[in-house]
């Protein structure tokens, strides 16, 4: 049987959600971060070496990255659900979204996150306000301006069609959770079709029986 080591707040829903949906059965083994530092139990190395999550084993194997377990998942056990046809245009639009939302988009809603502490940081108060400027002067001519552009592209490809990958939600849609949880919650005047979305998405029986199991996912 499929195992998940499932890290509360993290990436690992993802994982949690497509099984939901594919109805495969699995174990769960739950970790919790560390309320300091947020950062995932030592326990968690024992199983893969970067102690991250999520982390899936399969008989023998262990997977780790929740795009290439997505797609292990529905290459294994999908018999073709979630997937478009392949040659259409709706399956290079999943390819490229699963390629997408952590290579293009996660970046910089990191970047916002880790700037915007460092405006707020605990420091020497000699050195707020240089810390306050250059943070404040990186978001202004660096991570907003690509930020904007990424959530208007969002927003345009979500007039296009209901989910990412067309009419039906695809396993795309899933990796897209986590960044699109995080401009819905925390980008000043989120456009609608991208609110909509995570409420589509909030809504499936399947994302539901996930957080029951997994907990609730705080958007970072």
């Amino acid at each position: 049987m499929l195992t998940v080591h499932h890290l509360n707040n993290s990436r690992s829903q993802r994982v949690l959600w497509l099984l939901e949906e594919l109805g495969v059965p699995y174990e769960l083994v739950k970790y919790e971060r560390d309320p300091k530092t947020m950062l995932a139990p030592p326990e968690l190395q024992k199983i893969h070496p970067l102690g991250k999550s999520p982390v899936v084993t399969d008989g023998a194997d262990t997977l780790a990255e929740s795009g290439a377990i997505l797609e292990y998942l529905v290459d294994q056990y999908g018999d073709g659900k979630l997937v478009p046809s392949r040659g259409s245009k709706d399956y290079l639009r999943c390819r490229y979204y699963m390629h997408y939302a952590e290579g293009s988009l996660m970046p910089f809603l990191l970047f916002k996150l880790v700037f915007g502490r460092i405006k707020t940081a605990k420091v020497p108060f000699f050195v707020r306000p240089i810390a306050k400027k250059i943070a404040a002067q990186v978001e202004d001519t660096f991570v907003d301006p690509n930020l904007a552009r990424h959530v208007a592209f969002l927003d345009g490809e979500l007039a296009k069609s209901k989910w990412f990958a067309g009419e039906d939600m695809t396993v795309a849609d899933i990796q897209m959770l986590y960044p699109m949880e995080a401009i819905a919650s925390r980008w000043p005047s989120a456009p609608a079709r991208i609110k909509q979305w995570v409420e589509r998405a909030h809504a499936r029986p399947a994302y539901q029986r996930a957080e029951e199991r997994g907990g609730k996912n705080e958007a970072f």
